[in-house]
């Protein structure tokens, strides 16, 4: 069954997706009023699942919210908190409830998040993950079993092009493709020079490639992710701009600064669109692409 994100992919368009976070808690108000602002904005928009390793409303919950709301979602699905078991169930139930795009992770590491103490799964990377859908598709499960009614998704997974050394990147990249990945949202993207190199490989093989655009709201969020988070680099011009910026306009020059970076990326056709990451500040995201000219 094709949906509007798939359709949008097969296109040829410029696809436009975003992210929405999921409240730690039951008060799902703040949730429902990001998706309010980007349903028409953007063409899907990813439920985060535990970012983090940080314990939140669920990721398949945020997904019906976003149906119930007239958007169209893509279900994150991590493989630290779910054996095969769980993870095949949650598949099913997505299905049949119309949420039809799967994002395939293996998840953050669990002592980096608020659980400290909770158990890794595990049992499933995000290639084998894949691999499963593939396998939920043709009508059976892990197992070997037969499935009474199958699923359909359009499944994908991430790639970080900055990461350094690039080499084992890619060999994940590859082996994604060979299990089932039909698009790529990458981690977040600042040297789009590197970013064009990367896309000149990327481009031989038959896979829709999203650039993860994330919004930085100060110099010092720039610096932090360049310093502490693998495969992110904010180059030091950006960083200085940012530190340039008068009190109180440090959010508006990282909107410059995001806005300019997708309209480079349409206008040269490096790649088939991009993932805007605001990080809790969802209903920047219109003027986000207003910056960009779309």
């Amino acid at each position: 069954m094709s949906t509007r994100f798939k359709e949008a992919l097969n296109s040829g368009e410029f696809v436009i997706t975003s992210e929405i976070g999921p409240p730690k808690g039951t008060n799902i108000e703040k949730m429902h009023h990001h998706i309010d602002i980007l349903k028409d904005k953007v063409v899907a928009m990813n439920v985060t699942d535990h970012q983090s390793s940080v314990m939140r409303f669920p990721s398949i919950g945020g997904c019906l919210a976003v149906k119930e709301r007239g958007g169209e979602p893509i279900l994150q699905m991590t493989c630290r908190d779910r054996n095969r078991l769980a993870l095949q169930a949650e598949l099913l139930f997505a299905y049949t409830r119309g949420v039809r795009n799967v994002l395939c992770l293996t998840g953050d590491a669990v002592p980096v998040g608020d659980h400290k103490e909770a158990k890794g799964v595990f049992d499933l990377d995000s290639v084998q993950l894949l691999r499963t859908i593939r396998q939920l598709e043709s009508g059976k499960d892990l197992g070997g079993n037969d499935l009474d009614g199958a699923v359909e998704f359009c499944a994908g997974a991430i790639v970080t092009p900055e990461a350094n050394p690039i080499e084992p990147q890619l060999l994940k990249f590859e082996k994604k493709i060979e299990s089932g990945a039909e698009f790529f949202q990458t981690q977040a993207i600042y040297d789009l020079e590197n970013f064009a190199k990367f896309m000149t490989y990327a481009r031989k093989f038959p896979v829709k490639i999203l650039a993860g655009i994330v919004l930085l709201t100060s110099a010092r969020m720039a610096k932090y992710m360049t310093e502490n988070v693998p495969g992110i680099f904010v180059p030091q011009s950006l960083i200085d701009g940012l530190a340039a910026a008068p009190k109180g306009e440090a959010i508006n020059k990282g909107i410059e600064i995001a806005g300019r970076m997708i309209a480079a990326l349409k206008k040269d056709s490096i790649c088939d669109g991009v993932h805007v990451m605001a990080i809790g500040r969802e209903e920047l995201v219109p003027d986000i692409l207003t910056a960009a000219g779309l």
